[in-house]
């Protein structure tokens, strides 16, 4: 990397949390932060799950550790920041990845799969940005991306709880950005468009629905957990010192259509 590059998206130096970083697009966005130099946190709710990923990080001579904690409890999301603070003195940058969707026709949409996702999708994303956030403050410095979704822009169809917990991530990054940007900490999104991962498998593998979704992507294809890998490394960089409260579509034109 040139003294250029490195000077402005080099993370030597910086620590990286990526919540629900054990598979998906959490694990493309660690493996990227880790790539351009970060030490990182890779995090999922189950500890097996993230031995492997932290082995592969540690094969290409990063610094890694995994710290497992489940993001819908808020306890649990308070003791991962600590924890991920005390590794290295330090945080950072801070990824919050982790999220759940539940499939229902919303007449149908029971209150125990809203509590989850709103549990996890929203509460725990506040709850780790105020956590961070403190950390951050009093340093003077900091990198908050927010995951958000197309559903941030949009209603969606049978997933009521996802699309009210992606449409206040959108706002909640606005509002943290109001009040941090002055303080040294910028705050953003992404909103993945349509991709491959767990998540969509049902969208996947519905014939009629996934012809409808292609059809409207200019790119002319579904999205890989890959295509996230700049936009993530860009916002955690220094590249992005005055970029903050903004929520950045990576979705291959949908939103253009």
């Amino acid at each position: 990397m040139s003294d250029f590059l490195q000077q402005k998206f080099g993370l030597r130096g910086k620590v990286a949390l990526v919540t629900g970083s054990s598979r998906g697009l959490g694990l493309a966005m660690v493996r990227a932060l880790s790539a351009a130099g970060a030490d990182v946190i890779v995090n999922g709710r189950a500890a097996a799950s993230l031995a492997p990923v932290t082995a592969e990080l540690a094969a290409t001579g990063a610094k890694t550790t995994g710290i497992a904690a489940d993001l819908g409890q808020r306890a649990e999301v308070q003791r991962l920041i600590d924890q991920a603070v005390a590794w290295q003195g330090h945080l950072d940058i801070l990824v919050n990845n982790a999220g759940i969707i539940r499939r229902a026709p919303a007449a149908e949409h029971s209150d125990a799969d809203w509590d989850a996702v709103l549990d996890v999708n929203l509460n725990g994303v506040f709850t780790a940005c105020r956590a961070a956030g403190r950390h951050m403050l009093a340093r003077g410095s900091g990198k908050i991306i927010n995951i958000a979704s197309l559903l941030t822009f949009f209603g969606g169809i049978n997933v009521p709880g996802y699309a009210a917990s992606k449409g206040a991530v959108g706002q909640l990054t606005k509002a943290l950005s109001n009040e941090w940007a002055a303080k040294g900490i910028q705050v953003n999104a992404i909103a993945p468009g349509y991709m491959r991962t767990d998540n969509t498998a049902a969208l996947q593998a519905d014939a009629v629905r996934s012809k409808e979704i292609l059809s409207r992507i200019p790119a002319g294809r579904w999205g890989e957990p890959g295509d996230l890998e700049g936009t993530v490394v860009f916002l955690a960089s220094a590249s992005s010192h005055f970029l903050t409260g903004q929520v950045i579509a990576v979705d291959g034109g949908w939103c253009g259509r």
